[in-house]
């Protein structure tokens, strides 16, 4: 059985740091696109960045970009978020996703993706 579980979130002061992790069970790590989404109370999911299956494509949101970096562990089956320059807006729940040889952006929309159960953060200003 595939399992995503996220781990890092909490609470932290605007302009602060905070690294999520997302540790993978039952896939094949090496294979599969991996992502972070969020979502804020009465707003949509949205993707915040993403790397693919090979590690050479990488995607950010307009609004994280140069605050947030992604990276992957291949020998721990881990994917990481690094998040500096913490807003209050990036307060949301945040998702780990994972798709198997998928494309990079990724869609939150797509019935191919597995989620975590989510980790939150929370900014305050």
């Amino acid at each position: 059985q595939v399992q995503l579980v996220e781990s890092g979130g909490g609470s932290v002061q605007s302009g602060g740091s905070q690294r999520l992790s997302c540790t993978t069970l039952g896939l094949t790590f090496d294979d599969y696109t991996m992502g972070w989404f969020r979502q804020a109370p009465g707003k949509e999911r949205e993707g915040v960045s993403c790397i693919d299956w090979t590690g050479a494509s990488t995607y950010y949101a307009d609004s994280v970009k140069g605050r947030f970096t992604i990276s992957r562990d291949n020998a721990k089956n881990t994917l990481n978020l690094q998040m500096s320059g913490l807003k209050p807006e990036d307060t949301a729940m945040y998702y780990c996703a994972a798709h198997f040889q998928g494309a990079c952006p990724m869609s939150s929309a797509s019935m191919m993706i597995t989620w975590g159960q989510g980790t939150q953060v929370t900014v305050s200003s």
